[in-house]
This record gives structure tokens, sequence and C-alpha cells, in this order.
């Protein structure tokens, strides 16, 4: 059986307003208030995906344990989603207009997923305010389409 790492981040990241501080992603996946991670390289996930619903792999989600990459570090395991667990994946893609709103903190709809819903929502769903996730994400190239990467059988 093949495995897929998905790491998800312990602290925020450098750069972030609360870089440094903890995430408490594993509490919040827990808690079912972290449903989805968003990544870029949508067609990379979503072959992955693909192999996961089908049986064919298992995604293993984990996080570094001490600074991420750096000599000595290690990873912890926290979940492992397979074919049963309603794992899947959507594409987000943003247009300029939602880009430009995105940059200007604005809440925009992202009428690319079931015509209207608001950026806030998924956020919310990432386990991040809005005002985190946009700094979350203000590195991204957002012209290229992303994948939401769902841990549960929920779908927008």
């Amino acid at each position: 059986m093949i495995t897929y790492v998905l790491l998800i981040s312990n602290c925020f990241p450098k750069g972030h307003r609360m870089a440094g501080a903890i995430t408490n992603f594993e509490a919040k996946i827990i808690k079912g208030m972290k449903i989805h991670t968003i990544r870029g390289n949508y067609p990379f996930w979503a072959k992955r995906i693909e192999k996961i619903q089908a049986g064919k792999a298992v995604l293993s989600v984990r996080q570094w344990i001490g600074k991420p990459y750096a000599k000595g570090s290690t990873q912890k395991g926290l979940f492992v989603f397979g074919a049963g667990d309603g794992v899947g994946v959507q594409l987000l893609k943003l247009d300029d207009i939602m880009i430009t709103g995105l940059l200007k903190n604005n809440d925009v709809a992202l009428t690319s997923i079931n015509g209207g819903l608001l950026l806030s929502h998924i956020a919310k769903n990432d386990g991040l305010s809005l005002e985190d996730f946009k700094e979350w994400f203000k590195g991204y190239n957002l012209t290229k389409p992303m994948a939401i990467i769902h841990f549960t059988p929920f779908r927008y």
C-alpha cells in the first residue's frame, strides 16, 4: 500500500503576524473544526486522492516536532485516512477579482465553488480566521489552481 504524507503546521509560519504561535490544527481536526487543508498543485493532489479513494493508497497526516526540515527534527504521525474515510479533493481557482479582493482584505465570494461561497467559510473550515487565512496564503501564487484536500465526506 502506498502512503502519501501530508504535513500540517504545528505553528504559524515565519512572516505571519502570529509566527511561532501554535495552530492547534491537530485538535481542530479531532473536533471537526478543520475539515480540510489547502495546497498548491491541484493536479498532483488530484492524482493522489484518486488512488486513496480507490483503496490503493492512504493519506498520512503528520506534523513536525521541532523546526521543519531542520537536522534532528522528526515528524509525528497524527492521522491515517483511507478509502472509507471520505477523503476527497476539490479545485479552488481564484479569478482576478477574487485575488484583488483578497489582497485588499475583503471577504470575497468564490464563484468557482458552488456559485458564491464566501472565503471566510473556507477559512473557518481550514481551521483559521479569515485574517489568518489571508496572511497564510499571501506568498502563494493565487493565479494557479489549488487543491482543497478534505479529511471528511463534506464537500462545497
